[in-house]
């Protein structure tokens, strides 16, 4: 069968300034040859490969951005015709449900979706099948490029939109895709294949605990769970959306007071989304591998009662998706995780250790960099709503790593200790916002022992100590689940990222 990936169809955006990557399915032995041209129908590359095993890859030089293009991708007497194709950046967007939550969920987002009109702000949704087979090839085949249109787009990641809304508002004439890839309360190691999960310990550790959990059960057994699992969730989404339509703004408590607690449970099983590996080899090789401007991930909640080494679970992520994007220093702009608090629950101190553990990341992989979101998050809501600052500190961020002139959070580089206080340097200088002393700020001695501590800021350094700690040997800056107290920001607006010393 020849079909060409449907990234390729209709509206397609393609990556400027890179190898571009023309996939998908033909004959074993076939020829297939991809021309692309301009807006005048003058050729602008061309190139020829045979398939393998089903598949062909076929890759032309690199292009400038522009619009109105037209592929054309023949095997035999067969012709696969894109028109409307875009160059520009293309930016595939990943993770869980916070990535995943939809535009017309977000503050703003109904009102937005009446109205917006770009053209050259386009969306490809990988659709969510979590098994291979006959339906998830025919889903990928039905779907399609989006442009942002009114009334059109509600499905798309909040997250994502607001990012490419703020490069879209920055670069008006360069045209910008994104590649929608998640799935809600994914671990990371959904999206890694096992074979790579099975280079690490914790990997492995993964794999084998949810074997245990699966045991002996059959995939019809399974499917039976899933269905009884999706159908309370449904009522329960649907008596959320109804409430939400009758009450515009009203606060998660009383939406949980009216709705009741989500009835998240999934099963596991032979067919499960959440199953390590599993998506990796559905819906992101439907991606892959696809030419890149660079990567969004926001994931971790998953994962933060799960593991003490998710450092080292998303420097494999990041590496294994490298590879298989073709590109070693490919962007990858990520978010930390905000506050958050489950209503009623006691502080589990795990998620301040996640987040540590993605700072940790961030700094051991070149080419990498991480959104502070200290100052965010809902107490008793997962999926805090207000999405458009997460997207805009993305774009910050991509500024300053791609484009020249972003913003990013300030940060504690190092410390010193002078009798009973310890003065920790930071990358640029901070204020407490509210005028009040800085909070959340933490001291310890040899024993390991952490107090709560008084603090002054100057400029770039932050001076913490304790009258019960003569001898202070570590600081730490935010170490909780959830606190509204976050009020150290830079002039520039962002919070302080939390940090232990």
């Amino acid at each position: 069968m020849f079909q060409p990936s449907s990234l390729f169809t209709d509206g397609a955006v393609l990556c400027r300034r890179k190898e571009i990557r023309i996939f998908g399915e033909a004959p074993t032995g076939a020829r297939v040859r991809v021309r692309l041209t301009d807006e005048k129908g003058y050729l602008l590359a061309e190139g020829e490969a045979g398939s393998r095993d089903g598949r062909f890859l076929v890759c032309l030089p690199p292009q400038e951005a522009r619009t109105g293009c037209s592929l054309s991708v023949s095997c035999g007497d067969r012709t696969a015709e894109a028109s409307d194709v875009a160059i520009g950046e293309v930016f595939l967007a990943g993770g869980q449900s916070n990535m995943e939550l939809p535009l017309s969920g977000a503050d703003e987002g109904p009102g937005l979706i009446g109205n917006h009109c770009d053209p050259l702000l386009r969306f490809f949704n990988i659709p969510k099948k979590a098994v291979s087979g006959p339906e998830q090839r025919q889903a990928m085949r039905e779907a399609r490029w989006q442009a942002v249109l009114p009334g059109k787009g509600g499905e798309n990641s909040a997250v994502a939109y607001f990012f490419a809304r703020r490069l879209r508002e920055a670069f008006p004439d360069l045209p910008v895709g994104i590649v929608d890839c998640y799935w809600g309360g994914t671990s990371i190691t959904c999206w890694l294949d096992e074979a790579t999960l099975r280079t690490l310990g914790e990997g492995t550790r993964y794999l084998e605990d949810y074997a245990a959990r699966t045991g002996s059960k059959t995939m019809s057994a399974y499917l039976k769970e899933e269905k009884a699992f999706n159908d309370a969730m449904d009522e329960w989404n649907g008596k959320v959306d109804r409430y939400r339509k009758a009450h515009p703004g009203a606060p998660w408590k009383e939406i949980q007071d009216a709705c009741g607690l989500c009835p998240w449970n999934p099963p596991a099983g032979p067919g499960s989304p959440f199953r390590p590996g599993g998506l990796a080899e559905t819906m992101l090789a439907e991606a892959v591998p696809l030419a890149l401007t660079g990567i969004l991930y926001y994931q971790g909640e998953e994962d933060a009662d799960k593991t003490d080494r998710y450092d080292e679970l998303m420097l494999l992520l990041i590496r294994r998706w490298r590879a298989l994007f073709r590109d070693a220093a490919l962007p990858f702009l990520f978010v930390q995780l905000p506050m958050w608090l489950d209503e009623g629950a006691e502080d589990s101190f795990r998620w301040p250790a996640l987040r540590l553990a993605q700072a940790a990341a961030r700094d051991a992989a070149r080419n990498t960099g991480m959104v502070c979101l200290l100052d965010q998050g809902e107490y008793g809501n997962i999926h805090p709503t207000a999405k458009r600052p997460v997207g805009e500190r993305l774009f910050a961020l991509a500024s300053e790593m791609l484009y020249g002139g972003g913003e990013v959070s300030p940060r504690a580089c190092g410390r010193e200790v002078s009798g009973n206080t310890i003065t920790v340097h930071l990358s640029d200088e901070v204020f407490a916002r509210d005028g009040h002393a800085p909070r959340l700020l933490e001291i310890a001695g040899e024993d390991g022992a952490f107090r709560p501590a008084d603090a002054a800021v100057s400029g770039k350094e932050l001076r913490v100590w304790s009258r019960a700690v003569e001898h202070p040997a570590s600081v730490r800056y935010a170490w909780t689940d959830y606190s509204d107290g976050v009020n150290l920001f830079g002039k520039n607006g962002l919070p302080l990222e939390p940090f232990w010393l």
